[in-house]
């Protein structure tokens, strides 16, 4: 997709987010430090990923029928991405990832280890 010819207002919506559904990543900052987790939705529009088991928070459901009972229910709220680190699959360490490009094909590395994600 070309960022030129779109227009003004388009531009500003399309972020390149560094982390994808299905990295291992661990939390930064907050409550839950230090906990680990795979990413299972990322929203680029506000900068936010939901990754399970953490950032936990109940919410109270009214019962409907025999499947929902109600009661207190427990989901997981988007973190910020300033929150988390990308896990390296190779070298297990905390990284932020890069990208190198070579012949035309943009690929995410690892900045510790220098390895393809």
């Amino acid at each position: 997709m070309d960022l030129i010819r779109l227009p003004a207002w388009r531009r500003k919506y399309i972020k390149t987010m560094k982390i994808k559904k299905g990295d291992q990543v661990i939390v930064t900052l907050g409550r839950d430090r230090g906990q680990k987790g795979k990413v299972t939705e990322v929203d680029t529009k506000n900068n936010t990923v939901v990754v399970p088991g953490v950032n936990m928070y109940k919410k109270h459901e009214k019962k409907r029928d025999e499947k929902h009972p109600g009661g207190f229910v427990d989901y997981a709220r988007p973190l910020s991405m300033g929150k988390i680190a990308l896990i390296c699959p190779k070298c297990g360490k905390p990284t932020r990832a890069g990208y190198l490009v070579v012949k035309g094909s943009k690929e995410r590395i690892c900045r510790k280890c220098e390895q393809k994600i």
